[in-house]
């Protein structure tokens, strides 16, 4: 626990954290629609923070694929976890930004005294992205119809280069000079840890398992382990063959992520409250930045803001002790990393989401949740997300850490 003295009383505090597990394509979540894994995150958050539903003051949780989910997404999962009619929410679409921007938008209501108590998180279920029969309205007349895919339409397509994300980080891997071999080694590295660190329970401090009806007098089952580290075979991934450029490509299907469903969910709070409430505080926000640069180039902007971001909290490069990029694309790691100068020890130290999940927005959040329950020993970190789906920005989000007697 923090001490009162390190605590002010407009400090933005985490003071509860849950996500559900991340479910594969059409996998163990593929039942639950985004909403519904929002609201199971945002319960579970509340549960963990030990603070009554009808003290929250404000929701704002991302979506992206939100075609088909009915009105007002954000809505929907707080009032599933049990918040109250009269709370104010917000659905924030910022593409793979949106679950991050939803937390920084938390944070500046909380920085400036209009809220003491927000939840803020994303939810996706890529799985249950609709197909869209664009004409059908204006009536079907002579030939085909075409049916477009939802989930490429409005999730993973540059729409002002009209190609695919896969495009951009060939196009940074050429600009960069990094080959094959190099991202396929970062994968194969990204699954190993990811592998350890679920064999030992690492994910178990924030993952909500989730119990799946079995149907038709079945029964139900519990998942409580992310569905893309059971598939890894080294030696296939570096067989594998460029999923986006025929001829010299070197992103494959195995040095991305993966297309996946989940939700996550944080429970923010004012120093002032946390302290009536004499609740835990696990980590402060202590600053964060946006950047932005051609759509093309949304692959390095991370390297514009994480500079922004360490001085937006005060602090200096010297005293960031690792940073965790969390990528799309091993190639986006590799670049920045070679862009900002970093430690490869220093630089990568979490079990990385690279191959746990793409669930567009989720993936960021659950960064955040991977370094709140590991390395304890570490007093700040900086983390950054794709907006990719944007392909302009990107946002960084410092925290101080409080967490040495969290285990």
């Amino acid at each position: 626990m923090a001490s009162s003295d390190s605590i002010k009383p407009r400090d933005v505090c985490i003071v509860g954290v849950a996500r559900t597990p991340m479910g594969g394509f059409l996998g163990s979540l593929s039942s639950f629609t985004a909403t519904k894994l929002g609201s199971i995150a945002i319960q579970c958050a509340l549960q963990r923070a030990n603070i009554d539903p009808s003290l929250v003051q404000e929701v704002f949780f991302g979506n992206v694929l939100s075609a088909n989910l009915g009105q007002a997404p954000a809505r929907q999962a707080a009032l599933g976890a049990g918040i109250p009619n009269s709370v104010i929410c917000t659905t924030i679409n910022k593409v793979c930004a949106s679950g991050m921007k939803a937390t920084m938008l938390a944070a500046q209501t909380i920085q400036l005294g209009i809220n003491d108590v927000v939840v803020a998180g994303g939810m996706e279920s890529m799985s249950n992205a609709p197909k869209y029969l664009a004409d059908a309205r204006k009536g079907s007349r002579l030939g085909h119809d075409t049916i477009v895919d939802g989930m490429m339409k409005d999730g993973l397509w540059d729409v002002y280069n009209d190609f695919g994300m896969g495009v951009c980080a060939e196009i940074c891997a050429d600009q960069h000079s990094i080959i094959r071999d190099d991202q396929d080694s970062y994968a194969i590295q990204s699954f190993e840890r990811g592998i350890a660190a679920q064999n030992s329970g690492h994910f178990s401090w924030e993952v909500v398992p989730v119990e799946v009806s079995g149907g038709r007098g079945k029964p139900s089952t519990i998942v409580d382990k992310d569905d893309g580290l059971g598939k890894f075979d080294a030696a296939k991934l570096r067989k594998l063959r460029p999923s986006f450029k025929e001829n010299g490509g070197s992103v494959t299907a195995g040095n991305a992520s993966s297309i996946s469903d989940g939700a996550a969910a944080l429970v923010l709070m004012s120093g002032e409250k946390a302290l009536k409430l004499r609740l835990q505080v696990i980590a402060k926000i202590r600053g964060y930045a946006d950047a932005a640069q051609a759509p093309e180039l949304f692959t390095t902007a991370p390297a514009l803001a994480i500079p922004k971001a360490i001085s937006n909290a005060g602090l200096e490069a010297s005293q960031v002790d690792f940073y965790e990029i969390n990528e799309a694309f091993s190639v986006v790691a590799l670049a920045n990393q070679k862009l900002l100068g970093l430690n490869p020890v220093s630089y990568k130290l979490i079990p990385p989401l690279l191959l746990i999940c793409q669930c567009i927005l989720v993936l960021n959040l659950g960064a955040i949740l991977d370094v709140l329950f590991s390395y304890s020993s570490f007093i700040f970190f900086l983390l950054k997300y794709l907006d990719g789906y944007e392909c302009r920005k990107k946002l960084m989000l410092m925290v101080e850490l409080y967490l040495w007697d969290i285990h």
